[in-house]
């Protein structure tokens, strides 16, 4: 089925069901830019009905409502195992779980003629979607946050790489063949699945994009930046997770060649294996400010993105066009620069120097990082208004001109 097939269907209301195994209240980036597309749908004068899991990101022990309705969205919280993200069996048990109990759901709700998106949390639930799709007559759109088993290969997980990596990836490009629109992030993930013998016209990048109350808050009205103790300080942060494709090792070993420069503080906020290896690296030496702060509520989000007056980002090179860090978009609205470790050709690179905004530094290049971030220090007040803060929020609009258009 081409894309073009669905042309005018969603400028009428529509039904549209979407499969994400989280979802409000829930912090996590997938379930905040689902929750953000689901409330706008229904503004928009369509059904919504979200299939998604009971237990939350970082809580697998909570207890959510099985079912209710919110902001207009009818939310249906089904059965899955809850042992988290401690281990590698009790995670893949939880997604197993999830994915039979939301095919019966969807087998349940999805009618002909509806819009069914599937995102990618967890992993392959386009497989699942796809079949719903095929036998209730819907029209299934794959939202690629990320593409699976592709970024386990890519993170030294060597089942990946083998007879199982690519029955899997046969399996889920089987789903995205026969879907209506795929929808991935930028233009790397796009050549991607072209390679992979994805129809390129079914293809088409749309930008994640963070909540639309996240503004730039004014360092004198600033009061986490009080709180925090860095009214002082020049700080660049990481916020949200860090996790094995964020070069946790390398963001320590930057640290530790950064932290003696006069008036620099880190500030980590969030979670993610990952911080807890560069807590543990920073503990072990002397000097220098780094700090750890939980997660923040969306009510303080924006004073807490603007705490900071560089944000970093990282991305394992390896992982290039199979994600992209969705803190970007919140780094943009807060109309701050970027510090980026990664490859010097991935999407955020190119940005940067295509838009003044920020500085790439080389991965494997830590002899140049200081004198980068001295840089990066000396100029990052001048480097604010480069680019139009509203970008940040941007791929809301984007989506929905894209659904009107294709379904």
């Amino acid at each position: 089925m081409c894309a073009q097939d669905l042309k005018g269907l969603i400028s009428q209301p529509m039904r549209i069901i979407a499969a994400n195994r989280f979802y409000r209240p829930d912090h996590s980036a997938t379930s905040q830019i689902l929750t953000d597309l689901a409330e706008a749908l229904v503004r928009d004068g369509h059904e919504v009905t979200v299939i998604t899991s009971r237990l939350g990101y970082e809580d697998a022990a909570a207890d959510l409502p099985k079912r209710e309705t919110l902001d207009g969205v009818e939310v249906i919280r089904v059965w899955s195992t809850k042992l988290g993200r401690a281990g590698v069996f009790g995670r893949m048990l939880d997604y197993l779980t999830y994915y039979l109990s939301a095919f019966l759901a969807l087998i349940n709700v999805v009618r002909k003629g509806d819009v069914l998106i599937a995102k990618t949390d967890p992993p392959m639930i386009s497989v699942a979607a796809g079949l719903v799709s095929k036998m209730k007559g819907a029209r299934l759109v794959n939202w690629c946050q990320d593409l699976f088993p592709e970024v386990a290969g890519a993170l030294g997980m060597s089942w990946a790489n083998g007879p199982l990596g690519r029955s899997l990836v046969w399996l889920r490009n089987r789903s995205l063949k026969g879907a209506a629109l795929n929808v991935v992030l930028n233009e790397n993930m796009k050549e991607h699945l072209i390679a992979e013998g994805m129809p390129e016209p079914n293809i088409s990048v749309l930008s994640n994009w963070c909540d639309a109350r996240i503004r730039p808050v004014p360092e004198a009205e600033n009061e986490l930046r009080r709180e925090w103790d860095l009214e002082d300080k020049t700080v660049i942060a990481y916020s949200g997770n860090l996790g094995r494709a964020h070069l946790p090792p390398q963001i320590a070993e930057l640290i530790q060649r950064t932290r003696h420069i006069e008036g620099l503080a880190w500030l980590f906020i969030g979670g993610g294996k990952g911080a807890d290896e560069v807590r543990r690296a920073a503990a072990s030496e002397e000097g220098g400010t780094v700090l750890f702060k939980p997660y923040q509520p969306l009510e303080r989000l924006s004073e807490s993105l603007s705490v900071a007056d560089i944000h970093l980002i990282s991305l394992a090179p390896e992982c290039e066009g199979l994600i992209m860090p969705s803190k970007y978009y919140g780094v943009l609205a807060v109309d701050r620069p970027v510090l980026f470790l990664g490859s010097p050709d991935g999407a955020i690179a190119r940005d940067l120097r295509e838009h003044g905004h920020g500085v790439a530094i080389d991965h494997e290049a830590p002899e140049s990082w200081r004198a980068a971030v001295e840089e990066l220090l000396a100029s990052h007040k001048d480097r604010r208004g480069l680019i139009d803060p509203a970008w940040g929020h941007a791929g809301l609009g984007e989506w929905r001109a894209a659904l009107k258009e294709f379904g």
